[in-house]
């Protein structure tokens, strides 16, 4: 059996920090019904296409659900609503409050009428905020919680702020919070039969994830600052162009430094930097000074084979990867983490549990797949 094999769900969410809070429960074997709006759910038109034409986004935020189209405007699709409520163990719901009240989702309504329910909301700042708070994209996300500020990394002051690794971060990072919050909630109703709910604030995910800057900080390891590159990892690493693509490197510790002279055949030039200057003499000029060197030094060097043999030293040199790199790496294969799905390669858990596997059972569904089964 998986984690949660006999909890069913019910997902009104039409964002993919909704979606992906739904899919993430799924991989534990929960059932998750997703409802969607007569012609789908938005998220289906987003980009990049698959080669069916389908969106890759729903794709992989929506696997392992069944659909159910119910029109919510409509007492008879509010109607078929309630009774899929009535028997499920938790609802998963990311649109504005207002939107909640006008179809009697809000928190007070729900706990009201399914006492047992565990029903998590999913807002940009959190049920109270004021009503021109209550939308956002994920760029706003990024931005009001600080991360777009540090993005990218070592910036310029004086330069603008980018989206980040991808235009959906923020829905993942928040998609994760929301799943261990209703995890957790089920957990509680397991053992006392009581629902909750749960008011989650995307831009509050992402200053959570500022604990790792405001650790070095209160750690005296940094100084507060406005300074862009608080949230840099600091040293001379950055990523740096070689034969066949891209590497980077992160390079804090002598060891690191000894690793990497022993890599590059100690040159001559290693010999002029104290053995401890990453620690206590990481000055501007120096840093300059190995980036040139390094540079020039990695340019005509393959990837695959210098990364390879820095992991034997303690050096943290890393390929950048693109996607066909991922789908052949060897270890990711051999995990078993792509899986398999109506013929395409999909990423599937990135855990192992021995007990309660998870596992993908099923692509992302047609729009109403499953009404006759709900129905019945």
């Amino acid at each position: 059996m998986t984690a949660l094999s006999g909890t069913t769900i019910i997902e009104t969410a039409e964002r993919v920090c909704g979606e992906w809070t739904a899919r993430l429960l799924a991989d534990f074997g929960a059932e998750v019904i997703k409802v969607e709006r007569p012609g789908g759910s938005p998220t289906r038109c987003f980009g990049p296409p698959l080669a069916n034409g389908a969106s890759a986004v729903f794709a992989y935020a929506n696997t392992g659900k069944k659909s159910v189209v119910l029109d919510l405007e409509t007492p008879e699709g509010r109607a078929a609503l309630e009774r899929l409520l009535a028997r499920a163990d938790a609802l998963i719901d990311d649109h504005t409050p207002a939107w909640c009240a006008r179809r009697a989702l809000g928190p007070e309504d729900l706990t009201a009428r399914f006492p047992r329910l565990v029903h998590c909301h999913i807002t940009p700042f959190g049920q109270d905020a004021p009503a021109d708070m209550a939308r956002a994209f994920p760029i706003n996300i990024a931005a009001a919680g600080g991360w777009a500020w540090h993005t990218p990394s070592e910036s310029d002051d004086r330069d603008p702020p980018l989206m980040g690794a991808s235009p959906f971060m923020p829905d993942f990072d928040t998609g994760y919070d929301a799943a261990l919050a209703t995890a957790a909630s089920l957990f509680h109703q397991r053992r006392t039969g009581e629902g909750q709910a749960i008011d989650l604030s995307e831009v509050a995910v992402q200053l959570s994830r500022a604990d790792v800057v405001l650790g070095r900080v209160l750690a005296g390891d940094d100084e507060p600052s406005h300074s862009r590159r608080r949230y840099d990892m600091g040293g001379p690493g950055r990523v740096f162009a070689c034969a066949d693509g891209h590497v980077h490197l992160i390079m804090t510790t002598a060891r690191h430094w000894r690793g990497l002279l022993g890599l590059m055949g100690d040159p001559a030039w290693g010999q002029e930097f104290p053995e401890d200057w990453l620690e206590f003499h990481c000055t501007p000029d120096r840093v300059a000074t190995f980036r040139e060197h390094f540079r020039s030094w990695v340019a005509d060097k393959p990837r695959d084979v210098i990364t390879h043999e820095a992991h034997r030293r303690g050096v943290m040199l890393a390929p950048v990867n693109l996607a066909p790199d991922l789908f052949a790496n060897p270890q990711y294969r051999h995990r078993g983490f792509f899986q398999a799905l109506e013929g395409i390669d999909t990423p599937a858990a990135p855990y192992r549990m021995t007990a309660s596997p998870a596992r993908l059972t099923r692509p992302a569904p047609e729009p109403g797949a499953d009404d006759r089964e709900i129905a019945a």
